[in-house]
């Protein structure tokens, strides 16, 4: 049965990794960016109906080089309403998936300032409407709903209000601090931020859900989705707090908030966000079918602590958020089913990785660029880059690989990372040289 159960969800893992949208990583890469994204703060107003958005945002930013006279964000295809600096008008130029603003001064460095934009748009990506469901919820990438700076270094803490249609249950970033009538028969809900991560991170979801509300330790613990009793949701999600447990340990750090809320939408890869996380409905039946497969739900919790406070600082290192993910969930079937599930995950990664590798797929896990990745690249992030970190705890032992996750987590907490911080760590901790270990199997250099 356990067999069974492992094989099921590794298929499904392979069918939703490979369904991720190409393009959202579009967004610009910010080396020699000459300012930095301090905070956001952001009241937008979906409209399930129409499946269009607007909204307006306050970017407050720190200037990073002298004589600055225009900063670019990333749009998406919203449409940009006006643009003021310091309460200014503004004039700007549109361009492919970005909008150019020119400021009414050189800048100096360090100054600080802020620009506001009024947007709107009908997003075909990053926003999903079910009108028959009024249902609404974000994923890949921020970029189509909120005007920002879309890349995973640049970290900011938010501040955002999102109108609804009163009788919706929600989820947002952060914590919900606020919660008041609107116009028109809505609800406008405030979440904050109050620790900067990735754009990337933001996100919100609104549905006609059922929810159980629990706990582990201090940690206040949702579940929501439509359609499923409150005792399916319990049984969908029970491993949550052995979950958090395994990988506060592995770690070395607690579930870097106070709350975690996982939510049932109607058609996801699965989508970490800050605080919470979004899984497909029919995931949610997978697992009531088979209660071992839950691989995915380990793989979205893990992403809290590697890929959220621990980020990639460029696409280029998306592994060190993927790869740790997969991996992460393999070790926590090891934990809680044995170690047999351990190794068929593993085989099945390795499986994978071997079937593009034969097809002359075979790539660094540091990718030269990540902007529209295919069904492959997708594979070597993801696949191979668990099967990757199996192979360096084979090469160092237990004690010391552990030893070094957790001196990676510790030493990055709340940073952006490349794949040479985990290579130091991973040294340190060995006390030895994996100069070769990186350069054939990281680098594909031998």
């Amino acid at each position: 049965m356990l067999v069974r159960g492992h094989e099921r969800v590794l298929r499904w893992l392979v069918v939703v990794f490979l369904g991720v949208a190409g393009g959202q990583f579009a967004a610009a890469q910010t080396a020699g960016r000459s300012f930095d994204v301090v905070h956001y703060a952001a009241a937008i107003r979906p409209d399930v109906e129409t499946g269009s958005v607007s909204g307006h945002v306050d970017i407050q930013l720190r200037f990073l080089s002298d004589g600055v006279a225009a900063i670019e964000f990333d749009r998406g295809e919203l449409a940009i309403d006006d643009v003021r600096y310091q309460g200014q008008r503004l004039t700007f130029e549109l361009t492919p998936r970005r909008v150019r603003v020119v400021l009414p001064a050189k800048a100096r460095r360090d100054a600080t300032g802020e620009i506001s934009v009024s947007y709107h748009g009908k997003p075909q990506a990053g926003l999903q409407f079910v009108p028959d469901r009024r249902l609404v919820y974000t994923i890949f990438s921020t970029s189509q709903w909120l005007v920002c700076v879309d890349a995973p270094e640049d970290k900011a803490t938010l501040d955002l209000e999102v109108t609804l249609p009163a009788g919706l249950l929600a989820a947002g970033p952060g914590t919900l601090v606020s919660e008041r009538p609107g116009t028109d028969g809505t609800v406008v809900r405030r979440w904050q931020l109050t620790q900067s991560v990735s754009t990337y991170l933001f996100g919100f979801a609104a549905g006609r859900f059922t929810e159980v509300v629990a706990a582990h330790g201090k940690i206040a613990l949702h579940y929501l989705g439509e359609g499923v009793s409150r005792d399916e949701l319990n049984r969908i999600f029970r491993e949550t707090p052995e979950m958090i447990e395994f990988f506060t340990g592995r770690a070395g750090l607690p579930l870097p908030a106070d709350a975690y809320t996982q939510v049932l939408v109607e058609k996801t890869a699965g989508q970490e966000a800050a605080g919470f996380s979004l899984l497909s409905d029919a995931y949610g039946q997978a697992v009531l079918k088979e209660p071992t497969g839950v691989s995915l739900i380990a793989h979205e919790l893990a992403h809290q602590w590697w890929g959220n406070l621990v980020t990639c600082r460029q696409w280029t290192h998306f592994w060190l958020n993927e790869g740790f993910a997969t991996f992460m969930a393999a070790a926590y079937d090891e934990h809680r089913f044995g170690a047999d599930a351990y190794r068929q995950d593993i085989e099945r990664a390795r499986v994978r990785y071997e079937e593009v590798r034969r097809h002359g797929g075979d790539r660094s896990l540091v990718f030269p660029d990540w902007t529209r990745p295919s069904a492959a690249d997708r594979t070597i992030v993801y696949q191979k880059g668990a099967y990757v970190l199996h192979l360096l705890r084979e090469q160092m032992g237990d004690e010391a690989f552990w030893t070094g996750i957790k001196r990676y987590t510790t030493a990055h907490a709340g940073q952006s990372v490349t794949t040479d911080d985990l290579k130091r760590s991973m040294e340190a901790s060995s006390g030895s040289n994996l100069g070769a270990f990186f350069e054939k199997w990281v680098y594909v250099r031998q």
